[in-house]
């Protein structure tokens, strides 16, 4: 079943990627992206904690060794969504499979749903979404949406060092739930009702 959950309140939305520290210090600096993040290259974010510590290795794979938590506005979500393309066909996107390569060449913002993990890194029944932004939703993402950007890579190594010795209480991870989106996007998204 396909699920956007995270963290979220009445005008942002969480989401999470992974960075080396001298992109990571920058944006924090910042409160947004600076000269070291390639704004040419597709980036993508995950509204998923646990599908970013899956990703991410929890802050240990190369290059990924920071994770940030970054508050969009909700405003800029809705709008990312609206203009994902699925990364993979499907049949009730109503679209034919060349219609379907013509709008993944052209669009600014590519979707995937990948099993959500469990603490363990096990893959659970609910999918989760990744976002993938490039060319001008990159632009407005860094420069319109980004409300603020937290470092919380120490947190993440701490909650492994409890996950490692099998006591960490889900109480301590992020208090995600279920964003509801439009039928307009879920028709866009193939997310069932």
């Amino acid at each position: 079943m396909k699920k956007i959950n995270a963290v979220y309140d009445d005008v942002t939305i969480r989401v999470y990627q992974a960075f080396n520290e001298r992109i990571a210090d920058e944006a924090v600096k910042l409160g947004t992206f600076g000269k070291s993040f390639k704004r040419e290259r597709m980036t993508w974010i995950k509204p998923s904690f646990l599908w970013m510590m899956y990703r991410s290795g929890w802050a240990e794979k190369e290059n990924q060794e920071h994770i940030l938590a970054i508050d969009i506005t909700r405003k800029g979500f809705e709008e990312i969504l609206k203009n994902a393309v699925l990364s993979s066909y499907n049949d009730k996107m109503g679209v034919s499979y060349d219609e379907w390569k013509r709008k993944v060449s052209e669009s600014s913002v590519r979707c995937q749903f990948d099993p959500d993990r469990d603490i363990y890194g096990n893959p659970l029944q609910i999918r989760a979404i990744q976002l993938g932004l490039r060319g001008k939703m990159v632009d407005r993402y860094i420069d319109d949406w980004i409300v603020k950007i937290t470092d919380i890579t120490d947190n993440v190594k701490y909650l492994k060092s409890l996950r490692d010795k099998n006591i960490l209480d889900a109480e301590k991870l992020p208090h995600e739930k279920e964003y509801i989106v439009s039928s307009d996007i879920m028709k866009i998204l193939c997310m069932e009702k």
